[in-house]
């Protein structure tokens, strides 16, 4: 699973169900773009373009096999299907800029290509994801929320 293609679907253990996740985007700086699907499941679904087209959960930047190898999770590639319209542009990722008390001076706003910034986030900032590459770990615990 080192090679993912924007598109792909995998399936994730968690405990005794399963969740879904979906390569958005790869970049070449970075781990790939991956968005979590919402909802944990029993059985794998069997309509993937009904599974893409859910909610989302989180997205997040993180070499998903590796980490899910490094948590002991669980990772397959079950398909591919087109990225939903509503995540076919680059994300914009958030990341806070602090002083030397750990205080935020301002935000920057990362959309994969430049940045810009701003002193305060009002409230469509504060639901853009961090710029981090997450760990499994937290990758998962977001999963089972």
């Amino acid at each position: 699973m080192n090679d993912v293609t924007p598109g792909d679907i995998v399936e994730i253990h968690v405990g005794n169900k399963k969740a879904y996740a979906q390569i958005t985007h790869n970049h070449s700086s970075y781990p790939p773009v991956v968005r979590a699907i919402e909802g944990l499941f029993d059985t794998r679904p069997t309509d993937l373009e009904a599974l893409v087209s859910g909610k989302t959960r989180f997205v997040a930047m993180i070499p998903l096999a590796a980490a899910m190898a490094g948590a002991g999770a669980t990772v397959e590639t079950i398909g591919n299907c087109r990225v939903p319209q509503a995540h076919r542009d680059f994300p914009i990722f958030r990341m806070p800029i602090r002083n030397k008390k750990n205080e935020i001076l301002y935000w920057w706003f990362w959309d994969g290509r430049g940045l810009s910034y701003d002193v305060e986030l009002d409230e469509a900032q504060s639901a853009l994801p961090l710029r981090e590459v997450m760990t499994g770990a937290h990758f998962l615990q977001l999963l089972g929320q």
